[in-house]
Parts: structure tokens; sequence; C-alpha cells
């Protein structure tokens, strides 16, 4: 029997890594693949770091971030084959993919009264497990008792060309400019001090740089499956 066929119990998965690294294509593809809940948690920084922009709030201000942050109304909703994000009810899971927004998501993750916020809303999705949660620190903050974790990374070049092309003409960049962000993201995510970007001690490490989504998916899956099914 193939593992696209076999059954295996609800478990709660982290999928962590540097951005770049393939996690919301593969992830959601593992999710599908299993049956179970995709939670890009990256999307609810976003969310935060697009509301704040909009609504006009210093990101250098704790206080202004928390009453934002402890505001808003985010859920997750499949539609058109997909699962969008809301906020408030309104669709903005495309006007939270462009290149400010994600710098700022970056800056506004590391600030103590949203990660307060947000992981409490990630704990109560990932109450009844089923579910493959996406993020930075899945593994090893947010649900450190996870029954699999998996960090996936690739090299600085593979990772910038992904989003370059990702970002496509709504980007307006040049690749240098995107590389040179990334870099410059990779140092914050990994360096500073609340929840840094690293690998779970216990996280099953795969490196993307010469692998299509498929096989990465495959690779996973049947890691899941060895274990659980």
């Amino acid at each position: 029997m193939s593992s696209r066929n076999k059954r295996i119990p609800p478990l709660l998965i982290t999928v962590d890594g540097p951005a770049g690294a393939g996690k919301t294509t593969v992830s959601r593809s593992l999710a599908a693949r299993l049956g179970f809940l995709y939670v890009d948690t990256g999307a609810l920084y976003r969310a935060v770091a697009f509301e704040a922009v909009s609504r006009g709030v210093d990101t250098e201000k704790d206080d202004e971030l928390d009453r934002l942050a402890s505001g808003m109304d985010l859920a997750f909703v499949h539609k058109d084959g997909g699962v969008r994000l809301l906020s408030g009810g309104k669709d903005i899971s495309d006007a939270i993919r462009t290149p400010r927004i994600t710098m700022l998501a970056s800056a506004v993750s590391a600030r103590p009264p949203v990660r307060r916020a947000l992981l409490d809303v990630q704990k109560r999705m990932g109450a009844e497990k089923a579910a493959v949660f996406e993020g930075r620190d899945m593994g090893t903050v947010v649900f450190p008792d996870a029954d699999v974790k998996f960090f996936l990374t690739a090299g600085l070049a593979a990772r910038a060309r992904r989003r370059f092309i990702e970002y496509g003409d709504a980007g307006n960049q040049r690749f240098e400019d995107v590389l040179n962000d990334m870099k410059r993201r990779d140092e914050n995510d990994s360096n500073r001090a609340l929840a840094p970007l690293c690998a779970a001690p216990d996280a099953i490490i795969i490196d993307s740089t010469d692998m299509n989504p498929e096989a990465v998916t495959d690779a996973m899956a049947a890691h899941v499956y060895s274990r659980h099914g």
C-alpha cells in the first residue's frame, strides 16, 4: 500500500526552517497527503505586520503592538481549493505576501507582546492535533512535545532564487536585492534573543537545495509512516 493511502493516528507535526526553504509548499502538500489541517503560522505574523502598517501602529512600541495583536480576529478558512487567512473577516492572504510585509513580519515576530498573543492562538489550533504547523519555532517553542518535527533548510542562493520567482513582477526587485534581504532576515531570525531560529534537538533535518517539493514531501511522509503508520 502506498503512503498516500495509509491511515495514521492524529499527529501534531511541525515544520520549521529559514525563509525560502520551501516550507509552505511541502507543509501544505504533506498535510493534504495525510488528511491533516495545514497551519501557516508565518502568515499570522505577516498579518500583524500588515495590520500595523494599515492602522499606523508604531512597531517599535510594545504597548501599541500589544493592543493590536491581542485584539485581532484571525482565522484560516478553506476557499477555492486552498487555505485563506482572514483578519476581521477580510481576506488578506495576498496582501501579506509583499517584500515590505515580509521584512516587517520578521521584526514584529521578535516582539514579546506579539509572540504572547499568537502563541495562544497557535496552541488552540493545535489542541486537537491532526495538523501540520509551519513556522520558525514550532518544534522548539510552541509545540516542544510535537509528535514529529522537521527542520527544512536549503542554501541561501537557492532560497533567494525561489523567493525571487515567487515575488514575480509584484516584487519589483532585483535578485541581488532579494538575496541581501534574505541574508539579513536569516541573521535577524537566528540571532534574536527571543525564540531564535534553530532546529529542535529531535528534529529531522532535510536539505531541499537539490530536491523538488514532491521529493521533500515523499521523504517527510515516509518518515511519518515509518514511525506511526
